[in-house]
């Protein structure tokens, strides 16, 4: 797993959040971001005929895995839903996380956001009480106003509160309709709300933060629960397949969340299931015993030798002990086995850097443009690219791939900084000149901008003073 390798702190700091709290996300939360690619591809695979029975593109629904241990589930702006690890371990079987998908799905179809929507639907009421309030306090009745702008506050909470729960009614709907289209049953959306109805009477502090911005009620409940009973998928079950990778899914979760010594608690030895193996596998890289992870993930390879995921974690066992040239070998087949996961290149290419050998820094700079042509947004490859280029003499190209890796922060200043940098460095007219003018003008600045910057540079600059004959 990889932490905030991804554009997550300008995607967490800009947008409105339907399905979070009334506050926008602030950049801190944004560090909780994680990144998997095995984990990932289940999660697309499941959800990616939802979307399109819901009538959204797949290709542009992001979904993050956000490392906190609170229930909650999100949709921003930007088509961007986040689910935290610890809703995705709460989850009883795929049916439920699939379910919560596509509620959040849904919130992204009827495009939902708290900040324009619920924040307005209580501001109006409290105003306007707040008005009355002062009217009539103004008209003698200093009492009755009194009431009026006490009460203000919670008439402003309880239009908000309708208002959210009609989007969630609606997102219920949505939801449903398209796992049903894509041949999915709506029950796991039913039972998890079911699972967690005793959130309904919890005071506010008490409850989890998914049920303080999603609220739940025994309308809301029986509501879905005629809607998906009467559909014709409703009994149907998960298949073998599914119910497999949820347990791996919730047990790598497990393994790389956990203290090592709590994942080898919940999965013995006497657990010899391929998510129990796996996990201990990881626990044991985890907790420094090197040889034996590595002797557990080669059984794993040994019965799975095409799957990618083992090699992966063979790879990063190596690296992460020191070993970055035999992790090369690793990685290497984990990209031979899924050439288009950019996280994969980024490993392999991270291990060839690390060996300082001039030939792997060469390899490591094409894995590292194939990456991030692949993911542009990808921070952790840029700031890669970057050190290659700088061990290589190309200060330019080093430059340029700083000023990406800004751009991709949304840290408009320094990419602008950098790419200006990038732009003295580079031959005019190439195409990295080009990109990084694009960068300096995406990042706000104008032509003008650069000729003031150029023409200050140009004073600045010591006179030549031509060599005596």
């Amino acid at each position: 797993m990889h932490w905030l390798s991804r554009n997550a702190t300008r995607l967490f700091g800009a947008a409105a959040v339907a399905g979070l709290t009334l506050a926008t996300a602030s950049p801190a939360a944004a560090q909780s971001a994680i990144r998997d690619t095995e984990i990932e591809s289940i999660i697309q695979d499941w959800s990616d005929p939802v979307f399109t029975a819901m009538g959204l593109e797949p290709s542009e629904i992001e979904i993050l895995l956000i490392n906190e241990s609170d229930l909650n589930a999100f949709a921003t702006r930007g088509r961007i839903m986040g689910l935290n690890t610890g809703l995705i371990l709460r989850t009883r079987n795929a049916n439920e996380l699939l379910g919560v998908i596509a509620h959040e799905a849904g919130h992204i179809k009827n495009r939902h956001t708290l900040r324009d929507g619920a924040q307005q639907a209580g501001m109006q009421p409290l105003l306007m009480t707040m008005a009355l309030g002062a009217l009539a306090i103004a008209a003698g009745a200093p009492d009755a106003g009194a009431v009026l702008l006490g009460n203000s506050q919670y008439f402003g909470t309880l239009s908000a509160l309708r208002y959210m729960t009609h989007q969630e009614g609606e997102a219920d709907n949505t939801g449903a309709r398209a796992l049903e289209r894509a041949g999915e049953s709506g029950r796991g959306l039913l039972t998890f709300f079911e699972n967690f109805r005793s959130q309904e009477v919890f005071s506010d502090a008490r409850r989890y933060p998914y049920f303080r911005s999603h609220p739940l009620s025994s309308d809301r409940i029986e509501n879905l629960r005629r809607l998906v009973a009467e559909q014709p998928h409703y009994s149907h079950q998960d298949s073998p397949e599914r119910i497999a990778q949820h347990a791996l899914i919730q047990a790598k979760i497990h393994a790389f969340m956990d203290a090592p010594n709590a994942t080898l608690r919940a999965y013995p030895e006497s657990d010899v299931s391929l998510p129990g193996r796996y996990a201990r596998a990881i626990a044991w890289y985890r907790d420094g015993q090197t040889e034996r992870a590595l002797s557990a993930v080669d059984v794993l390879l040994s019965e799975q030798p095409e799957n990618p995921y083992f090699w992966e974690l063979k790879g990063q066992i190596l690296f992460e002990e020191g070993r970055p040239a035999e992790a090369i070998g690793a990685h290497q087949r984990s990209v031979e086995l899924k050439p288009d996961a950019p996280l994969l290149r980024i490993n392999l290419a991270h291990a060839m850097i690390e060996t300082r050998d001039p030939a792997q820094i060469t390899l490591a700079v094409d894995q590292l443009k194939r990456a991030t042509a692949l993911e542009s947004d990808n921070t952790m490859g840029w700031r890669l690219l970057s050190q290659a280029y700088a061990s290589q003499g190309k200060e330019g190209e080093a430059r340029l791939a700083s000023a990406e890796m800004y751009f991709a922060m949304g840290a408009e200043q320094q990419a602008t900084q950098f790419a200006l940098r990038a732009r003295d460095m580079l031959t005019p007219g190439s195409a990295d000149w080009t990109r990084a003018m694009d960068i300096v003008f995406a990042s706000g600045a104008t032509q003008d901008d650069v000729d003031d910057l150029d023409r200050r540079n140009s004073r600045n600059r010591p006179a030549v003073v031509p060599a005596s004959s």
